[in-house]
């Protein structure tokens, strides 16, 4: 049974950095990528990054190039992203998926399919 556990969001003030984790168990992320989205109450889940199965390749968004880094441990099976210099448009809900399509980019939503249940990052001051 495929199962993503995010982990590590929180309220942080304007500038300052949190660290998700997104725990796979039932899947090897040497093989499946691992994609970050966002979504506010109301709006279209955003893709936020995404670190591809094999060669752990990385894409990011355009907003969040520069301060976000994902990342990988194999050992642990875990994928992280590392949010420095946080900004108030950055509070959402962020939830990890597992890529299975690769016909549409790799921020659709409808490419993944088994998705953890979210985190809540709050940047305010």
């Amino acid at each position: 049974q495929v199962q993503l556990v995010e982990s590590g969001g929180g309220l942080v003030q304007p500038g300052g950095s949190l660290r998700l984790s997104c725990a796979a168990s039932g899947i090897s992320l040497r093989y499946y990528g691992i994609g970050w989205f966002r979504q506010a109450p109301g709006k279209e889940r955003e893709g936020v990054s995404l670190i591809s199965g094999g060669d752990g390749s990385t894409y990011y968004v355009d907003s969040v190039k520069g301060r976000f880094t994902i990342s990988r441990d194999l050992a642990k099976n875990t994928v992280y992203m590392q949010m420095n210099r946080l900004k108030d448009e950055d509070t959402d809900v962020y939830y990890c998926a597992r890529r299975t399509a690769y016909s549409s980019t790799w921020s659709d939503p409808g490419a993944y399919d088994y998705w953890g249940q979210g985190t809540q990052v709050t940047v305010s001051s």
